[in-house]
């Protein structure tokens, strides 16, 4: 890039995943992630400039992973994965919306991939131009679901000086999964973290951020079809 230019980079992952934006931002993808099942899938999602003036979008497809902390590491579309879009550049007028539709296919389930929407074209902000990339993730799923048995807890501690419980799991199984709710509880308290997706092989590290008085004694993992719990560890 010869220029310098400010990214603001919405992460979602679905995989939810995450969210990175910038302040008043007037594009929108939705959804921002979705599942389908089987090798082959048709879809769709919606692009969105709700500002006063056109802008140019450029689509490209990324494959990724997932690190311990949730961080996702983008890399170029694995060539497993077979991506076809609508469209791959155009410009959206002001206060318009566009569908996207797709057909991906991969040699096997699950795979998953991210199709960031680059805006661009917006007013210089103190003279830096300014580029907005929002994500749309998609998640194949086989027909069998994450299982009790492929779910490791590793670890799972409370935290007195940090004030949170932190559970460590690894998915061991070939599937991928999602953890709908993350929960420390004591008596008569409880708290939680959102949801994230558990990729096949990996490992991960949940945060639970604890204010309430006292200490968390056990904790919660919901997944689609099977609940994880237990006592923690004080650390």
């Amino acid at each position: 890039m010869t220029r310098t230019r400010n990214r603001t980079r919405g992460l979602c992952l679905a995989l939810a995943m995450l969210t990175l934006a910038g302040p008043a931002l007037a594009q929108t993808v939705r959804p921002v992630i979705v599942e389908y099942e089987g090798k082959r899938i048709h879809g769709k999602f919606e692009l969105l400039n709700d500002q006063l003036m056109p802008v140019n979008v450029i689509l490209e497809a990324r494959s990724f992973d997932v690190t311990e902390e949730g961080d996702p590491v983008f890399r170029s579309l694995d060539p497993s994965v077979t991506l076809k879009l609508s469209q791959m550049s155009f410009r959206l007028p002001a206060q318009q919306s566009r569908t996207i539709f797709f057909e991906a296919r991969a040699e096997s389930v699950p795979a998953w991939f991210t199709i960031y929407a680059t805006f661009s074209g917006m007013p210089r902000r103190q003279g830096i131009e300014v580029e907005v990339e929002l994500p749309h993730t998609v998640y194949m799923l086989p027909k069998e679901p994450l299982g009790a048995a492929d779910v490791r807890v590793e670890s799972a501690v409370w935290d007195s000086v940090a004030r949170n419980v932190s559970v460590r799991l690894r998915n061991v199984g070939p599937r991928l999964g999602r953890v709908e709710e993350a929960e420390a509880r004591a008596k008569k308290e409880k708290r939680q973290s959102g949801s994230f997706p558990l990729l096949p092989g990996a490992t991960r590290r949940v945060l639970i951020p604890w204010d309430a008085p006292g200490a968390p004694s056990t904790y919660r993992l919901k997944f689609q079809r099977f609940v994880v719990e237990d006592s923690l560890r004080a650390g």
